[in-house]
């Protein structure tokens, strides 16, 4: 425990005095100083000039990292028949209708993702309550309510990200690991800026990127500049 303590002392004094880094500083710290005994994920929150109380100001959508994520994504899927095969064939862990709906019900939820066809969203809409604040409801916007089951699932497992702005406005998703290449990272963090970028709702008004910071799970944060971030 003490040499743990000692490398996290260590981290955080690397960190000290150290923001508005463009992506690839930030990439670079984070990396020489992520020290669990896992590969941790590499974190991006933003902080968006958005209040998503309001209809007219939800960011929300998806993006398939260039380079994945680097998790072995577990999807469930509601559907029936010929679309409930197709998505067994293009890979999701989990296929249901009712039965899978009593599942969650119960309590276990062993997935990361959740699509659905639009016929089925009766029966998920009584899931709203348990996936809703888990960030799971199938939605269309984002791609998760479609007839083209077996595309949502592959695009899931081949490193899709999804996003929603939470309470003041904030956006965090996973966008890799610490043991990919400084390059990937730096492609994905690019990646994910721009998509939420390109979601801004048109009730934003102000400043709509105000804050980037990156973080490895276990690590301290450090902020990014948002030009660099954006590109402008």
């Amino acid at each position: 425990m003490a040499k743990l303590g000692k490398r996290t002392r260590a981290a955080r004094e690397a960190f000290n005095g150290k923001e508005n880094l463009t992506v690839a500083e930030a990439v670079s710290l984070i990396k020489a100083n992520a020290n669990a005994k896992f590969d941790e994920t590499v974190e991006i929150a933003m902080n968006l000039g958005v209040d998503p109380r309001h209809a007219d100001q939800m960011v929300r959508g998806s993006v398939t990292l260039p380079n994945g994520t680097g998790k072995d994504v577990r999807v469930a899927v509601f559907a029936r028949g010929p679309k409930a095969d197709e998505a067994k064939e293009a890979g999701a862990d989990i296929v249901g209708a009712e039965d899978l709906m009593e599942t969650i019900q119960g309590g276990t939820i062993d997935f990361d993702r959740c699509i659905a066809t639009p016929d089925m969203m009766p029966i998920v809409g009584r899931l709203g309550k348990v996936l809703g604040p888990r960030n799971l409801m199938p939605n269309p916007k984002v791609g998760t309510v479609t007839m083209d089951v077996a595309d949502a699932v592959k695009a899931a497992k081949g490193g899709q990200v999804t996003f929603k702005a939470e309470k003041a406005g904030v956006v965090h998703a996973g966008v890799g690991k610490v043991s990919f290449d400084e390059a990937k990272l730096v492609e994905n963090v690019l990646a994910f800026v721009d998509a939420v970028s390109k979601a801004k709702p048109t009730g934003a008004k102000g400043t709509y990127m105000k804050k980037v910071a990156l973080s490895s799970t276990m690590g301290p944060g450090v902020t990014v500049d948002v030009q660099s971030a954006t590109g402008n």
